[in-house]
């Protein structure tokens, strides 16, 4: 940045600051942490939220209920994207990314201190889904504003490795709200943790989302945005209405490569994080089930290994290209989704840590690399609007849905292998997707100018436009 508080330039391109880097990614990224905790303590406690919510259904019913009420909260994330989307084209990046934190922690907050079913009926769930509904549009607005937010400071030849660290931060929120429930259930009685116990993570959202907010607030205008104000002063972003003729006429295609990588990236995440803690406590037979502390163990352990591994994938994704590393993992989940649910099904610790395993290696090959590669589809000056409309979409319709389709298919029919099936299909989307996506590593965004670390960067690419 120079002294105005503008992204410093030469010969039209963009000389990042480190600093300024470093502060943007830790933003984006806190904030991030503050919207998937949530999501990763309700997925962690659904079996203690049928008993306080839905205590008036059969356990298995109560358990797609609860489910079901998770995934209502995706399918208006697509309505959260068609606002905020174009308000963070219109406004800029920061306003709106201040908004969607506010919004996700006080939502959070509020679920931890509802009252249950037996003090007010059929009212209780009522809450619990209007609670949702708020933090659906919450995180429609938010994920799709996150990336564009980092991939728009990065340096160009940096952008898989600061992007990773966007998805560093929802391991990390999945991870702390796994560990606070393992540590409640091992420190509380059931009674306790039905009756109060389960309020507290929730209630811990509020200070996580003041930390998210505070940081967010200190930050300037990412250089892509700023550039694209310049170029005209009028500037009033794309409205919704002409975004998304935009996205279903012009950039349908992209749309479409970047739901296909959305679906296989997504699927597998949910699958791993709300579907099979309950699949393996809760689903399989009594014979073959872990304890929930077992499972919530298992699950922090493999977070981890990701977590260390995370930021190393998407270094490398700056060095061989995207396209390779999500392919791995589409192929991976081809081969591997079957297996790694029969592992699960085996009824052991080892075993059931294998599966965990094998899921969590697949989902990183997308979690490191897509937060880079699915910004690089959109221009900037539809960029948060087309991510925002386009993941949630995608989500909404085929990934925040799949523990309620698969649980409903697994009662249904019996079958206890539907989270495979579920798997190999999302992996055969996202190998199609991979194959037609056009690889970005090392190149500009569409419609900003190229952007660099140093000043000897931009000095070495200047010299090598005048080499005939």
């Amino acid at each position: 940045m120079d002294d105005d508080g503008q992204p410093a330039g030469l010969g039209g391109i963009t000389i990042t600051d480190e600093s300024t880097v470093r502060r943007a990614v830790a933003a984006a990224a806190i904030g991030n942490v503050t919207e998937w905790y949530d999501f990763g303590v309700y997925s962690y406690l659904v079996g203690t939220i049928t008993k306080v919510f839905f205590s008036n259904l059969p356990p298995a019913t109560a358990t797609v209920y609860a489910f079901a009420v998770f995934a209502v909260s995706f399918l208006v994330r697509p309505i959260g994207g068609l606002f905020f989307g174009p308000l963070g084209d219109r406004v800029g990046r920061t306003k709106v990314l201040a908004i969607t934190v506010i919004m996700m922690a006080v939502g959070t907050f509020v679920l931890g201190i509802l009252p249950s079913y037996a003090s007010i009926g059929v009212a209780a769930p009522l809450l619990v889904l209007l609670v949702r509904l708020v933090q659906g549009v919450s995180t429609g607005g938010e994920y799709g504003g996150a990336m564009t937010f980092i991939a728009e400071y990065a340096p160009d030849r940096r952008r898989g490795f600061l992007g990773s660290w966007l998805e560093f931060g929802t391991l990390t929120g999945y991870a702390l709200g796994a560990s606070l429930v393992t540590f409640l259930t091992w420190a509380l009685t059931e009674d306790q943790l039905v009756s109060w116990g389960w309020r507290i993570p929730f209630l811990l959202a509020l200070p996580l989302g003041a930390v998210g907010l505070y940081l967010r607030v200190k930050l300037e205008e990412t250089p892509a945005y700023v550039h694209l104000v310049e170029k005209s002063e009028s500037h009033q972003g794309t409205p919704a209405k002409e975004a998304l003729r935009l996205l279903f006429t012009k950039y349908w295609r992209s749309m479409l490569v970047a739901g296909g990588v959305i679906i296989a990236w997504n699927v597998t995440n949910y699958v791993l994080t709300a579907y099979v803690p309950t699949y393996v406590t809760q689903t399989l037979p009594p014979e073959d089930r872990i304890s929930e502390t077992a499972s919530n163990l298992l699950q922090i352990l493999v977070l981890l290994i990701l977590m260390a591994l995370i930021t190393f994938l998407g270094r490398l994704s700056d060095r061989i290209g995207r396209r390779p590393v999500l392919m791995i993992g589409a192929v991976a989940l081809v081969v591997f989704g079957l297996p790694s649910v029969l592992l699960l099904r085996g009824g052991g610790v080892g075993t059931t840590f294998l599966g965990l395993l094998i899921m969590g290696l697949t989902l990183v090959c997308f979690s490191s690399t897509a937060p880079a590669t699915l910004p690089a589809l959109f221009p900037t000056e539809i960029r948060y609007t087309g991510l925002s409309i386009t993941f949630n979409l995608f989500v909404s319709a085929f990934a925040g849905t799949a523990a309620t389709i698969i649980g409903a298919l697994v009662l249904v029919t019996g079958d206890l292998n539907w989270p495979g099936y579920y798997l190999m299909a999302a992996g055969v989307v996202g190998a199609i997707s991979v194959y037609l996506l056009s690889e970005s590593a090392g190149k500009p965004l569409a419609g900003s100018q190229p952007a660099v670390a140093t000043e000897a960067e931009a000095r070495e690419m200047l010299a090598e436009r005048r080499e005939p």
